[in-house]
């Protein structure tokens, strides 16, 4: 993860949390037969990545998580009906391919910005901001407890694909899939179990289904302009689209 720069450092994350996803909302509500705003908005997160200090190298393997959008939105011509239009050997349908292009624009922009919070954001960090936005205490847990716990549960299926391996077990081919799926089903009632020395470990502390809470960092004026700016941008963007 690139260092945090040092305002991104100074804005609480609760903060870059509504940020983004306020962000992404003006994003989604842009029309489809928008063309400038989108090129607007792709600069706008190109220049947020850039402040953050966030390299090419560090974005690029990070996009094929927007893979599956990309190949439904490339399919949406070929599939969606309507007046289509020829191009070389293909048919393709005018509302599939402003649908596909819409898709991929918001997509592209939103996973984008999704990375600046990513790349600006501990994990710790996140939860304790999902606390501050009052998102549901239970969800706040889970993340807490995948956190914490996602290291050790790696470290024991690792442990067990070695023993697998030291047995004469080749992992990588398709004759391994039965014994690797009886692994998980081992993998699962261990992580089971240890849930539920943990969980009676905690109420013998007096855990009452809350976690305590940590210290809530205040957001200055200086901050909330640093987290929203985007947003303003946006909107002004999307308010000009509109009345244009």
């Amino acid at each position: 993860m690139p260092d945090d720069a040092a305002s991104a450092g100074r804005v609480p994350a609760h903060v870059r949390i509504l940020g983004v996803v306020s962000f992404a909302v003006a994003v989604v509500a842009l029309p489809r037969e928008a063309t400038w705003p989108y090129a607007a908005l792709l600069a706008v997160v190109l220049l947020r990545l850039a402040h953050v200090g966030v390299t090419p190298r560090w974005v690029a393997p990070r996009l094929a998580v927007e893979i599956p959008f990309v190949v439904f939105a490339l399919a949406m011509p070929l599939v969606a009906g309507g007046p289509r239009v020829t191009v070389g050997p293909l048919a393709l349908s005018v509302e599939g391919l402003w649908a596909g292009w819409s898709l991929f624009a918001k997509g592209t922009i939103c996973v984008l910005a999704a990375l600046t919070l990513a790349a600006t954001t501990r994990p710790e960090q996140l939860l304790a901001g999902l606390h501050r936005l009052r998102v549901p205490d239970p969800l706040v847990q889970i993340g807490t407890f995948f956190l914490r716990y996602l290291g050790v549960t790696t470290e024991r299926w690792t442990s067990l694909t070695r023993a697998q391996a030291a047995r004469g077990l080749v992992t990588r081919t398709p004759a391994a899939w039965p014994a690797l799926t009886r692994g998980l089903g081992v993998l699962f009632v261990r992580s089971y179990e240890q849930g539920e020395r943990v969980h009676r470990a905690m109420l013998a502390r007096g855990y009452t289904g809350t976690l305590p809470a940590a210290a809530a960092t205040p957001a200055s004026a200086a901050a909330w302009v640093a987290g929203l700016w985007p947003t303003a941008v946006a909107l002004t963007v999307l308010g000009a689209w509109w009345l244009a």
